[in-house]
């Protein structure tokens, strides 16, 4: 605690937004972020609106700037809305013991990053849930094969979908075989990232796919 306390004052956190000392993004800025509107798939659940300076903001400085406290920021906004939408399926749909699986990121990319945001933000769910118990982490069983065109710069939605058709492959596929999925992203547009990681996660035997993301 001394050393955080120490580590604050020489290096000082403050609001991409506001300015206001103590988080990367404050909860009066977050609280006034617009939630996610647009029609997405019924399987896919976005908590915020990215069209919102805001939140466009917090992501890019997440992905490019390296405010890896943004993960933690965003896993807890997460947390609840999985938690909330897993109270329906849990009874419904006996969605029970799921795995949780970040969308990946090319191995080029993540070196030039440094990171995977979607991972970072795996990592702070299972923190938030160790006495829950309500999902376990698997961050080996999807890869992304190649570096793809960052799917923002592609605006024609059948150009996107043919960009990331054959991205992603399986690793260790006997594990989800059977299995409730919850796959995790920090944000999306047309959808198509996601349906093609629900694609050859379906054929792999997974028993029903869910996701959620920070922004659409």
């Amino acid at each position: 605690m001394i050393l955080n306390t120490i580590f604050n004052l020489i290096f000082p956190v403050n609001c991409i937004i506001c300015g206001k000392n103590g988080e990367n993004l404050c909860l009066t800025c977050l609280a006034s972020c617009p939630i996610a509107e647009r029609e997405t798939s019924k399987w896919v659940f976005p908590v915020f609106d990215y069209r919102h300076p805001a939140i466009k903001k917090s992501i890019w400085f997440l992905k490019y700037k390296g405010k890896k406290r943004l993960a933690n920021i965003f896993a807890e906004i997460l947390y609840g809305k999985i938690l909330e939408e897993l109270s329906d399926l849990i009874l419904m749909e006996n969605f029970y013991q799921a795995v949780l699986i970040p969308i990946p990121l090319a191995p080029k990319r993540k070196r030039e990053r440094g990171f995977n945001q979607a991972e970072l933000i795996c990592q702070k769910l299972i923190k938030l849930d160790k006495d829950s118990h309500t999902f376990e982490l698997m961050n080996n069983i999807l890869i992304k094969l190649k570096d793809t065109k960052h799917q923002a710069k592609i605006e024609n939605r059948s150009e996107r979908l043919k960009n990331i058709i054959g991205s992603f492959s399986l690793k260790n596929t006997n594990k989800i075989i059977g299995r409730n999925i919850i796959l995790i992203d920090d944000v999306t547009t047309t959808g198509a990232t996601l349906a093609e990681a629900h694609k050859i996660l379906k054929q792999a035997g997974a028993k029903k796919i869910i996701a959620f993301t920070v922004a659409h």
